[in-house]
């Protein structure tokens, strides 16, 4: 049984699949892209305070800035779609649903900080957190609104659909003419 609020139907099915399959695929790009060891001769020392390394960029000039700060907002920034996807509700509290997926991926982004720990080459940064965090919120906000209103909006028309169908397949109720009394 299906649960209740949950998309439900062929498509709905095909739309969760590839989310979840999405999720996993861009889950493994982010760990070999960034567990990888880096052979450099020298590595910057960890930055833990907050904004300091976008202060950084900035300092360099607003192309360099703006390249570094983008790609630290895209990395995890489609999880804002895709873990919402892999859920599949479309009745889900949008407020709820923006706090779970900004929790979700910033939990990631902090496990990924922390697995870079061990690996050569490369750093702990607060600001990838932060801007890692960031990109999933504008991502899910951006998206998942608009993709529930009209996955609703197509699961009603399939609904009704459904319903349309139903009453031609049987018929027409029958009724039952009057039959006049003899005097």
């Amino acid at each position: 049984m299906q649960r209740q609020g949950s998309i439900g139907g062929s498509a709905a099915i095909r739309v969760r699949v590839t989310g979840g399959v999405l999720l996993v695929a861009h889950l493994a790009l982010v760990a070999w892209l960034m567990l990888r060891p880096l052979d450099v001769p020298w590595v910057m020392p960890a930055n833990l305070r907050p904004l300091a390394g976008i202060r950084a960029d900035l300092a360099l000039g607003w192309p360099t800035a703006a390249r570094r700060i983008g790609e630290g907002l895209a990395l995890l920034a489609p999880l804002g779609v895709l873990l919402p996807m892999a859920h599949g509700r479309l009745d889900a509290s949008p407020l709820g649903s923006l706090l779970r997926t900004v929790t979700a991926g910033a939990l990631i982004s902090l496990g990924i900080a922390l697995l870079q720990t061990g690996v050569p080459g490369r750093v702990v940064d607060v600001d990838s957190l932060l801007l890692n965090t960031v990109g999933v919120a504008v991502a899910h906000l951006a998206v998942v609104p608009a993709g529930r209103a009209r996955l609703r909006r197509h699961d009603e028309r399939e609904s009704r659909t459904a319903v349309l169908l139903d009453e031609r397949a049987q018929g027409r109720t029958p009724t039952i003419p009057r039959v006049g009394i003899a005097p």
